[in-house]
């Protein structure tokens, strides 16, 4: 009976013990120039896909320490916005006009978000105010794009977890800000993004996982845990997300698993588990340490045919952080991702 008993433990123990996960290394295409501020400096990135000629698109990045970056797709910084302690950025198109915010930590107690308007000729952000939020210190940043009128909202997250949505109404000669509503999760959070389509926000916990709530500011205020941090396919810290919309309501979520320099890919709608990739491995060094990331899809010219996927590297050594660029075609072929 012993015997059987330790034998029984034993397959016990195996089974709990996780899979082992394999983790293809892509290599970057392009790199950013560096930032100028040196330690923890570059945060998030954001990206606008020029749609007469996608060659010609954007990157903007933030340092946290000094400002906001624009970029074009070779990494060359084309402009830089002096502003202090921008986190995290997102942008979207309302009326005509390309909207960018930022999160506005600048004053630890008091969150305020930071709006701009993307010259698209000039390559630089013309800014448009700073704006009250909560109390807190502000720290991640996703719009949302309302699908059935367009209306324009922000969700800041604060250091400590709280969500506060913001609507922002841009009909006027100055941007009007306004508070809906307030969510809560239990410990330091920062990444979030919203999928327009779906009105789905999803936002990272960073020692807990992902969660997902209702975008819609008179939906109940709680959130549905959606993936955890289990040290295996998903590392803490969880911090950037981005999608990978597909059709009505499928594609992928994206996260940055800091914890060991990954990105975990999660298919949509019910969130499973997709795969994950590195950033190595080419004549661009590869990345470590990511906070923010994003992910466009569509064709932006001979080197990103099908999306772009940014990340930005916490060890640039010797030079300061800086972003990756990542041919989302590559990253779809080392998973084996379908495309729908």
């Amino acid at each position: 009976m012993r015997g059987l008993s330790l034998i029984v433990l034993l397959l016990a123990g195996c089974a709990t013990t996780p899979p082992p996960v394999t983790v293809p290394q892509v290599a970057a295409v392009a790199e950013t120039d560096p930032v100028d501020s040196a330690s923890d400096a570059a945060d998030d990135p954001a990206i606008w896909r020029n749609p007469r000629d996608p060659a010609k698109s954007l990157v903007i990045g933030t340092d946290k320490q000094a400002g906001i970056h624009v970029y074009d797709l070779s990494g060359k910084r084309l402009s830089f916005t002096p502003a202090a302690r921008l986190n995290n950025v997102d942008l979207r198109t309302v009326g005509g006009r390309v909207i960018v915010a930022a999160s506005d930590r600048a004053e630890v107690d008091a969150a305020r978000m930071s709006l701009f308007v993307l010259d698209t000729a000039a390559a630089r952000l013309v800014p448009m105010g700073r704006y009250a939020v909560g109390a807190g210190e502000a720290y991640g940043m996703c719009l949302w794009s309302r699908a059935r009128d367009k209306a324009l909202f922000g969700f800041v997250v604060l250091k400590d977890g709280r969500i506060d949505q913001v609507a922002i109404d841009l009909s006027g000669a100055q941007p009007q800000v306004r508070m809906v509503r307030s969510m809560k999760l239990g410990t330091q959070s920062e990444g979030c993004v919203v999928d327009d389509r779906t009105g789905m926000l999803y936002v990272a916990e960073e020692d807990v996982g992902l969660w997902r709530f209702d975008a819609e500011p008179t939906a109940p205020v709680t959130a549905t845990s959606i993936a955890k941090v289990d040290g295996t396919t998903l590392v803490a810290d969880a911090e950037g997300l981005a999608l990978a919309p597909a059709g009505r309501i499928g594609g992928y979520l994206v996260v940055s698993s800091q914890g060991d320099n990954a990105y975990t890919l999660y298919r949509l709608p019910g969130v499973t588990y997709a795969g994950r990739f590195r950033i190595g491995g080419g004549s661009v060094d590869g990345t470590s340490d990511t906070d923010g990331i994003e992910l466009m899809l569509g064709d932006f010219g001979l080197r990103f045919r099908e999306g772009l996927f940014v990340a930005q590297d916490g060890d640039n050594a010797p030079a300061t952080q800086n972003f990756k660029y990542v041919d989302w075609a590559a990253v779809k072929r080392a998973l084996k991702l379908r495309s729908k």
